[in-house]
């Protein structure tokens, strides 16, 4: 699929990016070229020291630069777009500085990319884009429907999809850090609410759904994992069984429940097998119009998909995650 391809990343400097290069080293060896774009020059250094391959490039810039993105994107035939603001707190505070990055980033991307005749892209997306109630969430549902609705206008050269999912456990800024941090204080976990839930899903399985999208994607696509969710005093329980809580209370922003697939998105989603996908709601590859080699049906009436209601990791099953990834 990547043999004798370019392929850029942005913000690949981060815990995605680097399994991704992980990854497309290990089993893309034919690869042309892999482009790491981002604006921290030390965690670039520190990934040419990590991997040492012919095959890496590193491009500094901001995709807020759409310039910077022009050059960047010369000869480049697949972009995986990872490139974001994440932090929900930090949203409610700098709302501008998220909509410069999230939205006209992504709008950016798109331009250059079809300036340069980019055949493929597929954008990270997030849970927190379905039905959201803080400025990062809305956001990225921002950047998810440009990406979306970018079909309509360059779909004829260039395909455009999202992959969205929950919770990427052990990722940076995610809470299993803070609890194992905790743990080894022995002092007690923040947590905001006992009853909060989220969607999980490994690296490894965030990866490979990225490549599920460049293989399968037709354009216009959402794609959504089925993920199992945990319990956010089980993840407490999973690290430290007897440890002590703190409860601070929600965030600005933050849910009790993360919601992936609303009612509303649930009209026009198709059941993969192990994925769902939302398609969008006009043009060649709407509901009424799309065709795929993989086998799907629609899901039933009402559908919708929300971290509180669906299968739970146990506290053992959560403590054997956890011993794998640290």
């Amino acid at each position: 699929m990547l043999d004798n391809k370019t392929l850029l990343i942005t913000g690949g400097t981060g815990s995605l990016g680097n399994a991704l290069v992980k990854y497309i080293l290990k089993n893309y060896p034919k690869i042309k070229k892999l482009i790491i774009f981002s604006r921290d020059e030390l965690k670039q250094y520190e990934m040419q020291q990590r991997y040492n391959s012919n095959k890496l490039r590193f491009f500094l810039g901001d995709i807020r630069d759409p310039n910077r993105l022009f050059r960047a994107l010369n000869g480049v035939d697949i972009v995986i777009h990872a490139a974001a603001l994440k932090q929900v707190p930090a949203s409610e505070y700098n709302p501008t500085e998220f909509i410069d990055t999230n939205i006209i980033g992504a709008k950016n991307l798109l331009e250059q990319s079809f300036n340069n005749n980019v055949q493929t892209i597929v954008a990270l997306s997030t849970d927190k884009a379905a039905a959201p109630i803080n400025l990062y969430g809305a956001t990225k549902l921002c950047s998810d429907k440009l990406f979306v609705s970018s079909n309509q206008y360059y779909g004829n050269k260039m395909k455009a999809s999202v992959v969205r999912y929950g919770n990427v456990m052990n990722s940076r800024g995610s809470v299993l850090p803070i609890f194992i941090s905790c743990a080894n204080k022995n002092i007690p976990f923040p947590i905001t609410d006992e009853k909060m839930t989220r969607f999980n899903i490994t690296i490894e399985d965030g990866v490979k759904m990225i490549f599920f999208a460049i293989k399968n994607a037709k354009g216009g696509e959402i794609f959504v994992p089925k993920l199992p969710s945990f319990k956010i005093k089980d993840l407490a329980k999973a690290v430290k069984a007897n440890c002590k809580i703190k409860k601070i209370g929600i965030r600005a922003g933050e849910k009790l429940h993360e919601d992936i697939i609303t009612i509303s998105d649930g009209i026009t989603t198709v059941d993969l097998g192990k994925y769902y996908a939302i398609l969008p709601p006009t043009g060649k590859n709407s509901i009424k119009n799309y065709s795929s080699n993989l086998k799907f049906k629609k899901v039933p009436k009402n559908f919708s998909y929300f971290s509180g209601k669906n299968k739970f990791l146990s506290v053992s099953e959560l403590r054997k995650i956890i011993s794998d990834l640290t």
